[in-house]
């Protein structure tokens, strides 16, 4: 695309200069029909960089959507568990040697529980959500209250985050979060984002009282910072949170990996 653009400006140079250089040639002509090929090529010379200056409006009305970078997408929102920090409550369980079967049944009760995701959305206080799980797992109240009480252990920057976020703001682009999240999560974990100053803006679900894949929280996002979904790129690490996004208009990428993340941003022109 560069090297076609490239062609057609040096063809449009060219093309300028003939038109400029016509009068000047006629203008010393002779015969009967000089004089009217002067005007001609005089009306030429007018008429071409009228004809330029009108292709380069209509030129810029259809592409006024493309960036420097010559991306339609403008705006990059990021997820933050398991993309730019790191969710290791697998590992984290495992530090504290409990026997197989207590070891799952904790984790089907705390970690892999739907009171655990709807923790994120904050409606009650947080020790209201430890005393549902204790109701579940009476014989491990104990267990389970220190596993919560410390589960933000278990939160770690990724060693590319800060790299990859400077990268793409420094390319121009607009960076915002868009994370599900508890308040004792945020509030104890908050200080390892080193990449948030990076951002335009940032949407926790604890704050918000809305959590994702529900479209109310999208709709926050958008409305919030009026960002065109068409002219945004949403990354996430889960499956349904992406086609919700989707839903709103926004290109989605399940985030796997910074390398396979990084090549379907470059499909998309970003780089």
């Amino acid at each position: 695309m560069k090297r076609w653009k490239q062609a057609a400006a040096i063809c449009g140079v060219i093309i300028l200069l003939a038109a400029a250089v016509l009068p000047m040639f006629f203008a010393f002509g002779s015969g009967k029909n000089a004089q009217g090929r002067f005007r001609a090529s005089l009306g030429v010379a007018i008429m071409v960089p009228v004809l330029a200056y009108g292709m380069l409006l209509v030129y810029r009305l259809f592409d006024k959507r493309r960036d420097k970078s010559g991306s339609v997408y403008r705006n990059i929102v990021f997820d933050i568990g398991n993309v730019l920090l790191d969710f290791g409550w697998e590992a984290y369980l495992d530090s504290f040697s409990f026997p197989p079967d207590k070891a799952r049944r904790i984790a089907d009760h705390v970690f892999r529980s739907q009171l655990w995701n709807e923790r994120d959305k904050a409606l009650y206080p947080e020790e209201y959500y430890v005393e549902q799980i204790v109701k579940e797992l009476p014989e491990y109240e104990e267990d389970v209250r220190l596993v919560m009480e410390n589960s933000s252990s278990c939160m770690h920057e990724r060693d590319y985050a800060l790299t990859w976020v400077q990268y793409l703001k420094n390319k121009g682009y607009h960076l915002y979060i868009l994370s599900n999240y508890s308040e004792r999560g945020l509030k104890e974990t908050r200080d390892l984002m080193t990449f948030l100053p990076y951002m335009d803006g940032a949407v926790f679900s604890c704050e918000e009282k809305q959590i994702k894949p529900e479209p109310e929280i999208y709709e926050t996002l958008l409305s919030r910072y009026q960002l065109d979904p068409t002219c945004t790129v949403f990354l996430d690490d889960r499956e349904d949170n992406c086609e919700a996004a989707r839903r709103k208009g926004m290109k989605a990428i399940r985030f796997e990996s910074l390398k396979q993340a990084a090549a379907e941003l470059k499909k998309l022109g970003i780089e």
